[in-house]
């Protein structure tokens, strides 16, 4: 959930409260925490940086 969290975020112009609302009414801090960690770890994590990547581009690929 984090990570689609991170997604929503970065790949469109949806505000934090709308896309906690989106997921089930989630509070704004809580995609905020999802965003920052997420975030984090990829910045440490070079795997995890290429799968993220590559799951924006096969998103933009479908949009």
């Amino acid at each position: 959930r984090q990570v689609a969290m991170y997604l929503s975020k970065v790949m469109t112009p949806r505000s934090l409260p709308e896309i906690g609302r989106r997921f089930g009414g989630r509070d704004h801090t809580t995609v905020l925490h999802a965003v920052r960690k997420i975030e984090d770890l990829s910045g440490n994590d070079n795997t995890l940086a290429q799968e993220l990547e590559l799951l924006r581009r096969l998103i933009n690929d479908q949009a």
